[in-house]
C-alpha cells in the first residue's frame, strides 16, 4: 500500500495534542483497510521516526484512527511541528 494513501489526515484535536507532548504519540484518520502494520510502515516513511506501536479503532464516523506511538529517541512534538499541528 502507497504511504500516502494509507494516512489521510493528521487529527488536531486538544486531546490529540497533549497525546503528543504527554505519551510521545501521534494521531492520524487513515484509510480504512489499513492493517497497523501498514500504518507503521506508512508513518516511519513518510516522517522518518522509528514507530513503537500502533492502536487503532473505528470512529463513530466511521472513520479509522490511529494512535503511532513513537519510539523514545523520536519526539512527536518535532513531528508534529513539521506538519503543522501548533
Amino acid at each position: 500500500m502507497d504511504p500516502y494513501k494509507v494516512i489521510i489526515r493528521p487529527v488536531v484535536t486538544e486531546k490529540a495534542i497533549s497525546m503528543v507532548e504527554k505519551e510521545n504519540k501521534l494521531t492520524f484518520i487513515v484509510d480504512r483497510r489499513a492493517t497497523k502494520e501498514d500504518v507503521k510502515r506508512a508513518v516511519e516513511e513518510i516522517y522518518n521516526v522509528k514507530v513503537e506501536k500502533v492502536n487503532t479503532l473505528i470512529t463513530m464516523k466511521g472513520e479509522k484512527k490511529a494512535y503511532v506511538k513513537l519510539k523514545p529517541e523520536y519526539r512527536a512534538s518535532e513531528v508534529a511541528a513539521r506538519i503543522g499541528l501548533f
